[in-house]
Parts: structure tokens; sequence; C-alpha cells
């Protein structure tokens, strides 16, 4: 048996780990608007190409993944997938196989479009009446409270957040641009 000299582990070599070596995450010069702008990035699509607009219709990518908003009840919603052909002549990747065979798409999300009309009756639905059926909840709640605080003998001052929210009828439905 031959004899391998080894390095001996003395207690003074101490091993730094490569955290340590390159600065911890919290040590690096980020500031936190750059960290803002990194969070919003990364919030936003950037690995979906953008659609060419279609008269009439506005487009946008699905996910076949999300079991809560499956293409199939799209689909009923009267969104349709967009196939190359639709498009004139514009080069998009096409799933090869599977339920989606031959329609526009990348990795799980598929490419579709919707009439205008139904796009702002749904986005004027999802970002103008559902908010404004909910500020009318939280007027009569506190009002409610109000009136019952007033029966007890208390005395209730609403806040400026109460105060300026508007009136139901005096917010104009927005156009919705797709």
């Amino acid at each position: 048996m031959s004899n391998v000299n080894r390095a001996s582990k003395k207690s003074t070599d101490v091993r730094t780990s490569r955290a340590a070596q390159s600065g911890s995450r919290a040590d690096r010069n980020v500031s936190d608007d750059e960290r803002l702008i990194a969070y919003r990035n990364a919030m936003h699509q950037s690995a979906l190409p953008q659609l060419p607009e279609i008269p009439g219709y506005h487009t946008c990518w699905l996910t076949t993944s999300n079991p809560r908003d499956p293409i199939h009840g799209r689909l009923r919603l009267g969104y349709e997938l967009l196939k190359p052909d639709e498009l004139g002549g514009a080069h998009f990747e096409t799933m090869k196989s599977g339920e989606w065979a031959g329609c526009i798409g990348i990795n799980e999300m598929i490419a579709a479009k919707i009439p205008l009309s139904l796009y702002q009756g749904f986005m004027a639905e999802s970002h103008h009446h559902a908010p404004a059926r909910e500020e009318s909840k939280l007027r009569e709640t506190a009002e409610a409270i109000r009136r019952q605080a007033e029966h007890m003998g208390a005395r209730v001052q609403v806040g400026d957040g109460l105060s300026d929210l508007p009136d139901e009828d005096s917010v104009p439905e927005p156009d919705f641009e797709p």
C-alpha cells in the first residue's frame, strides 16, 4: 500500500461558501426601483409574440393549463382559435399534435380571437360593472353600520375613502381598446 500525502485539515483552514465569495443577495447594489422594474417585467409576458390585428376582433393568447379557465369554456364564450391561414402569411408556430393540432400555439398557449363587441362587453363587465356593484355594496354596508351605531347612540364619521367613491351612475362606461 503506497503512502499518499494528503492535505491535512487544520482548524485554521476555513472554507468559505460561494455565496460569501460572490456577495450575498442582500449585499448586491440593486436599488428598490431596479427591483420594482424586475418584478414588473416578470409579471408581463415576454415570451409570446404579438399577434397581428384582425379587423373586428381582439386577439389574445389563452392557456391550456388552467383548469378554472379551460379552452372549451372560452370557446363557449365566443372565442375562436386561430389557424395560420387566418393571419395572411404571418409566420407562427402551430401545435403539431393533440387536441389543438393545427392551431397557432407556443408551449401551453393557444392564439385566439374574439369579436370586438364581445370583448368590449366582457371588459365592461369585469372592469366597470362588477367593480361598481362592489362599490355599491360597500356604500350600503357603511350606511347600515352608521345607522346601527347611531341607533346605539354613537356618532360615526365617514372617512375620505368612502365619501370619495363616485355614484354608480356617474361613471361612464369606458371604451376598452384592444
